[in-house]
């Protein structure tokens, strides 16, 4: 079975078609830019073009930067504020005509990995954690799903979320080292073995790619691993979604 999956992030929404049962991209990915200030229009615009590119006709599977229940967007840390409130899902099918799945992307990415990836087959408590512009999390419990856990949201220091300390984009905006950031990520995910007592945590997100770069800086005792589909799971995740 063969569904579109989208994944929106903060500086490029992606796409490919994905067979479902496989876990394998059927189609190139195709990337488009985030319009600036990623306002819900202009991001409804780049959906259609991505679905145009395609030219697909069915449903459609949506990992979105936000928290997100029953199609509806409430946060808006990483994206415009005017997605408060939004039905993304019913924004997304008046735009493309299409039905569309919208859930958090940690959430997405998260899936994939749970269903065959790093994640495949493990008990207890795992987290998916991506580092890109934001922190996203994803919870499973026994392979079960429990959305919008959004630990990036948690308060460090005089940080007024922790994201803004450990994310990607605070590598990139303070100029860091992959050493001097992993440091960072140590921090975050210390607190979160603390808080949780997790039994795995999964690195996913672009800098997944990059996880040699900074994995000897983690030195918490939950195992660490870098999730197998890398930037690809949350496009993998999203077509779970539409299933």
């Amino acid at each position: 079975m063969e569904l579109l999956g989208i994944d929106i992030g903060g500086s490029g929404i992606k796409g490919a078609i994905v067979n479902i049962e496989t876990g394998e991209l059927v189609t190139e990915r195709h990337r488009i830019p985030t319009p600036e200030g990623a306002k819900p229009s202009d991001v409804a615009n780049i959906v259609k073009d991505l679905v145009d590119h395609f030219n697909w006709k069915g449903s459609v599977g949506c990992g979105f930067p936000a928290l997100v229940t029953h199609g509806v967007a409430h946060t808006s840390v990483n994206i415009h504020k005017s997605w408060r409130g939004v039905n993304v899902e019913s924004l997304f099918e008046k735009r493309t005509g299409l039905k569309f799945k919208v859930a958090n992307d940690a959430d997405a990415a998260g899936l994939a990995a749970i269903s065959f990836g790093s994640g495949k087959g493990k008990k207890g408590l795992v987290f998916m954690i991506t580092l890109g512009t934001g922190i996203g999390s994803g919870a499973f419990y026994n392979g079960q799903l429990i959305p919008n856990f959004e630990l990036g949201s948690i308060p460090y220091k005089k940080y007024k979320r922790i994201e803004y300390y450990a994310a990607n984009s605070a590598r990139k905006r303070n100029h860091l080292s992959y050493t001097e950031w992993g440091k960072r990520v140590h921090k975050f995910l210390r607190l979160i073995e603390k808080l949780f007592s997790p039994d795995l945590i999964i690195i996913g997100g672009g800098t997944s790619k990059n996880f040699d770069e900074f994995k000897d800086q983690i030195r918490i005792k939950t195992p660490v691993i870098p999730a197998a589909y890398q930037n690809n799971a949350g496009i993998l995740g999203a077509a779970l979604l539409a299933k």
